[in-house]
């Protein structure tokens, strides 16, 4: 710890860069979006439905949305979403899957 009194003047953004660190909030929300669909996708319960679902009918003209689980295996690097369905199955597998996307930076 810096050990830095609370009447120094100093910015968050200069504590910051003496401890030689960064904000990475970004970072923590895709970590918890891809735990919280993890803990989702080992469930059997509306939820997982949801999600892996298809819907019947035509999806509307123009450019298509992306769906959370095309998302998700973008940013985890993983080939497929159904490899990364699999892959959340099994936690440690999933936990490492989730850590080495972290070290990444991605």
């Amino acid at each position: 710890m810096l050990k830095i009194p609370w009447t120094a003047k100093k910015t968050n953004e200069r504590v910051l860069q003496e401890a030689q660190s960064e904000r990475s909030l970004l970072h923590k929300i895709r970590k918890r979006q891809a735990t919280f669909f993890g803990h989702i996708m080992r469930q059997e319960k509306l939820e997982n439905v949801i999600i892996t679902g298809m819907m019947t009918g035509r999806r509307c003209r123009g450019r298509q949305r992306e769906r959370l689980t095309d998302g998700m295996a973008k940013w985890l690097g993983v080939g497929s979403v159904v490899a990364m369905l699999q892959k959340t199955k099994m936690r440690q597998k999933w936990r490492g899957l989730i850590a080495n996307a972290m070290e990444q930076g991605t």
